[in-house]
């Protein structure tokens, strides 16, 4: 799923409810100005590349990747509807992950207003919303 020419704003809050499938390996959530520009890369992998129940974060720019960051909590199920909450300002992503813990992540691009969202993987988007 992709959606462009939406605005997420520094000092919106992006809630999103996802299911991921039944036997699902991974999931991403981008977050940019487009597939080359892409400032925050929510990569939750249950079982994928070599990572077992890890979130890995990662941003894009002009189409290269930057360096990889890890977390070991991992409060997703397979086959479990869960919702999280991101923020943003123009050096911080917060992200308040479905059991209420709270990671943040560098806004690398530094931008405080992105328009381009896609989620990819095995996952349903239950709903999105922004305020």
């Amino acid at each position: 799923m992709k959606i462009r020419d939406m605005t997420f704003k520094e000092g919106h809050e992006f809630k999103i409810r996802i299911k991921p499938q039944d036997d699902s390996n991974t999931f991403a959530i981008n977050i940019g100005h487009d597939a080359d520009n892409i400032a925050m890369h929510f990569n939750p992998r249950f079982d994928f590349g070599g990572d077992e129940n890890t979130i890995v974060y990662n941003s894009k720019s002009g189409g290269d990747w930057g360096e990889e960051i890890r977390e070991c909590n991992f409060p997703f199920q397979r086959g479990e509807e869960c919702k999280f909450y991101i923020n943003f300002n123009n050096e911080q992503f917060y992200i308040k992950l479905p059991d209420g813990s709270m990671i943040n992540f560098p806004n690398r691009l530094g931008d405080v207003k992105y328009k381009h969202f896609d989620v990819s993987g095995d996952a349903r988007i239950i709903g999105i919303k922004i305020k």
